[in-house]
């Protein structure tokens, strides 16, 4: 801190306004430090360093404060015992480090009761410091009651492990100190260490209890800055004399763990400090908005087809699972030590171990561990019976087997690769466990899953840049795997009685097992997701030693894994041709049945609420079709008016019908809407016009046209809160019923509203238009399939181009993947016949991209850094024409 400083604060303690004035000067001063370290983060200085620095920029604040405060503004030359005071940082800010935006967390720590003139001291500051604009957790205690505090209270005793002088008088503060630490050194580690493990169980539950959701929170969410604060923590009360805990850092880690966590302490303060600055806030959630101005900001580029905001989340979750390792690798040495309180009473008993037939392996405590080190060594096909035999006997695996496995993954070679005994270790825990998604989990955390399968280890904590998908690649493949398993045991009937039923007639599951881990390995490949992956596979099952006839089917699942979903969605399942052409693709009911069971965990494993019985209909009405052609029944038409009679015999009478229904039904969180009348040129583009004029977000919608012209409409609406629309306005919905009905008939055509800002969360993604038109899809229209970024008033734009080119809509399919929105239309001409004409479809491909193409205003206030979305292959249609992407952001 400068001489110049303290002069320019000491000058105005004469002054009219003190405070104001104070603050103005600090503020400057602090602010032009913190200037200087925003800009060495951008020149790439180390994240701790940076961190460091803003620790110090806020010493340096506080420090001057301090003098003025007790020296210039209220001093006392000779201060009695009861009037020594000192200021301590505490809690992270105690150790040293800052984040751009985060709390300051101090004690001012005084002898005994506290005096008037202690109190004045701490109540300028404190209004100084809000007047910064700082957040400042701040307590006032004195020497006794920060003990009392502390040996009882474990969040407060938490906190003085990493108490740091700052300022005041120093021989309170060190006596202070000494007892403290004192206290800590005497006292069991063991309640202090179970209470941070309960609190980090805690934190998890409250951040998302998987370290892979790709919204990850940085501080508190698993494998975050708080997971590697509590192994700081441990280590303090275990050695509380020992700065930042590093004497039993070094005794509790190996070297390469050491190094691991010194690299992941590095970038995870490195991301927070840019998160912080990009939001302008104390920002700890990487929300889709803000990762691309991350990615950017800490220098990361795209590389072939992967671009930069997902190598930089790749990154961020390949460093999360390391710090749960390191957090498994410390618990092992703990309780080897005895130094860690364990959860379940049978653990409590030391030496308590149990032979379980198996060479190499005991049950220690209840848990699944190893004899010795050597185990693995002498046998490297253990590594995968271990997790097999902890399923067996239904055990979780010891945190010191865990690490024993992580320290041995040099012996996963290509001879175990090929190893028979570690290919049917593999299908058992796959095909046959009690619980497969625990097990593969642990297999994965520790890194050999990906060891094993190479095909698996690329797309570890890969992320897909959109909204759709709620977690990384992995994540999404292991929970699918473990719905599969659910089906299996019956704990899904419910809401997926189709495949319960027909999980138990499929032949081969361990193929069909096998599929579903493999079937998104070609994400991000140069040939596309499908054959990329169908490669990928091939290539892991001809190495695992699978029989030809079996590496086929796995082949092909993965190949096709989408195809269910895509005709179910955004084709007309009432149209025999549908049923004929995803028929010709599946072959066989084996197939079918196998793709259904796929397609379902496929679909429930992207995120929370994606699957709805909107679609699983859908899928069950498309099975029994194609399941009657393989018996050898024709295939026939359903008649699209059989579920809503009444409504059309009463759309007979008043020339259109229109009514809702809310609560649970085809699509959760959503009203459904269906309207029945004669059909007529723009009719659906008035409708959705007036839906888009309403509020009214279409998240699913089904319109079909019977032979004699009654058109049957079916929406599933939302309103801007993505909760059923009316539901809190029941008036808002009886006043869209007559809004539709009048349209219907004619009577009020109502023009699109303008078009909205989005918000940053949507604005954040560069959605590559498609505009796809296949003339053979159906016998008696032509099928136009477009995909591009949601907004309101979207469908109303596309109907309305559709009808100003005189194209009726006799069929239209409405389906959201996050961002993306993706609409099919059946359309003829004004009499009823296919498109042929070149010159028509060229005409209306141009029009409808270029309906993609208009793009709203972007939002006002902090910078956006747009990237491009990550595409789903959504569509088996052979493109007649497509947009060439745009240049996209790296």
């Amino acid at each position: 801190m400068s001489d110049t400083l303290d002069a320019r604060l000491d000058a105005i303690v004469s002054g009219p306004g003190v405070r104001p004035a104070v603050a103005a000067i600090l503020k400057a001063h602090y602010d032009a430090a913190r200037e200087k370290i925003a800009t060495k983060l951008a020149n790439g200085l180390p994240g701790v360093e940076v961190a460091r620095l803003y620790a110090a920029a806020a010493d340096d604040l506080l420090v001057a404060l301090w003098r003025f405060t007790t020296e210039t503004l209220y001093p006392s030359h000779n201060p009695t015992e009861a009037e020594k005071l000192s200021l301590i940082a505490v809690g992270g800010y105690g150790r040293g480090v800052l984040a751009p935006f985060s709390d300051l967390d101090l004690v001012f720590l005084r002898p005994w009761k506290t005096t008037a003139r202690t109190e004045t001291v701490a109540e300028f500051m404190l209004y100084v410091l809000w007047d910064l604009g700082l957040k400042v957790g701040s307590a006032a205690r004195s020497v006794e009651e920060a003990l009392s505090l502390a040996r009882n209270d474990m969040t407060i005793r938490t906190a003085l492990l990493e108490a740091r002088p700052l300022a005041g008088d120093a021989a309170l503060t060190e006596t202070f100190l000494w007892r403290f630490r004192g206290m800590v050194t005497n006292a069991d580690p063991r309640p202090f260490i179970a209470a941070k493990m309960e609190e980090r169980d805690g934190r998890h539950q409250k951040a998302g209890a998987t370290r892979y959701r790709v919204e990850p929170n940085i501080k508190d969410g698993k494998g975050g800055l708080r997971d590697l604060n509590a192994l700081f923590w441990i280590a303090r009360s275990l050695a509380p004399e020992s700065p930042l805990g590093a004497r039993v850092l070094d005794e509790l880690l190996t070297a390469r763990e050491r190094r691991t966590f010194e690299e992941a302490f590095d970038f995870l303060w490195r991301v927070r400090c840019h998160l912080h600055l990009a939001a302008g806030r104390a920002e700890e959630k990487l929300t889709f908005d803000l990762q691309p101005e991350v990615a950017r900001r800490m220098g990361w580029r795209g590389r072939g087809d992967e671009p930069a905001v997902e190598r930089f989340m790749r990154r961020y979750f390949l460093v999360a699972r390391d710090v749960g390792a390191l957090t498994r690798a410390m618990s092992a040495t703990l309780e080897a030590r005895q130094q860690k309180k364990t959860l379940s009473l049978s653990r409590l008993i030391p030496g308590r171990k149990r032979n379980l037939g198996v060479p190499g392996f005991v049950e220690d405590g209840g848990r699944l561990s190893v004899t010795g080190p050597e185990v693995f060594a002498a046998d490297p096909v253990r590594l995968l019976t271990l997790f097999a035999t902890a399923d067996q006997h239904d055990l979780d695996v010891h945190p010191h087997a865990f690490s024993a496995v992580t320290r041995s993954l040099s012996l996963v070679t290509p001879r175990l690769r090929r190893d028979p005994r570690a290919t049917a270790a593999l299908l058992y825990v796959l095909a046959h466990g009690q619980r497969p998604y625990r097990v593969l989990t642990l297999m994965n955390e520790a890194g050999l899953l990906g060891r094993f399968l190479p095909e698996w280890g690329r797309i570890v904590g890969q992320t897909q840049f959109n909204m759709y998908h709620a977690y990384t690649v992995d994540e999404h493949t292991l929970q699918a795997i473990g719905i599969i398993n659910d089906i299996q045991r019956g704990k899904l009937k419910d809401e997926h009685p189709l495949a319960t039923e027909v999980i138990h007639l499929i032949a081969d599951p361990e193929a069909l097992m096998l599929a579903m881990l493999l079937h998104d390995v070609g994400k991000g490949g140069e040939r596309g997701q499908l054959e990329d992956g169908a490669i990928a596979a091939r290539r892991a099952c001809e190495r695992l030693g699978m029989e030809t006839r079996r590496i086929e089917i796995v082949v092909w699942l993965v190949r096709h894994h989408l195809a269910l979903s895509d005709y179910a969605q955004k084709r007309d399942i009432s149209d025999p041709a549908t049923a004929q052409a995803f028929a010709e693709i599946v072959g066989d009911p084996e197939r079918l049945r196998m793709l259904l069971v796929l397609t379902v965990a496929d679909i429930r494993a992207v995120g929370p609420g994606v699957w709805n019985s909107w679609k699983g209909q859908l899928m069950r009405t498309l099975y029994g079709r194609v399941e009657a052609l393989f018996r050898g029944e024709d295939a026939v038409g359903a008649d699209p008016l059989a579920d809503h009679a009444d409504l059309v015999a009463r759309a007979c009478t008043t020339g259109a019908a229109a009514e809702a229904r809310q609560g649970p039904g085809t699509m959760e969180a959503t009203t459904e809407i269906a309207l029945a009348a004669r059909d007529r040129p723009g009719l659906f583009a008035d409708l959705t016009a007036v839906l888009a004029a309403a509020g009214a977000d279409v998240a699913g919608a089904r319109v079909t046209t019977a032979a004699d012209g009654t058109v049957l409409d079916v929406f599933q609406v939302q309103d801007g809160a993505d909760r059923p629309y009316g539901q809190d306005e029941p008036r808002r919905l009886t006043s869209l019923i007559a809004a539709l009905e009048a349209a219907a008939r004619g009577e009020t055509p109502v023009a699109p509203p303008a078009m909205p800002a989005p918000s940053p969360r949507r604005a954040v993604f560069d959605v590559r238009p498609v505009v796809m038109i296949d003339p053979a899809a159906s016998e008696g229209a032509t099928v136009i399939e477009v995909s591009g970024a949601d907004r309101p008033g979207l469908l109303a734009e596309l109907s309305r181009t559709l009808s100003d080119h005189a194209l009726s809509i006799r069929s239209a399919h409405v389906a959201g993947f996050g961002e993306r929105a993706v609409d099919s239309f059946y359309v003829t001409d004004a009499k009823g016949r296919k498109i042929t004409s070149e010159a028509v479809l060229d005409e209306v491909h141009a029009a409808l991209e270029a309906v993609l193409d208009r793009a709203p205003a972007p939002p006002q206030g902090r910078r956006i850094t747009a990237a491009r979305a990550s595409a789903r292959d959504v569509s088996d249609l052979r493109p007649r024409k497509s947009i060439s992407p745009r240049a996209e952001p790296r």
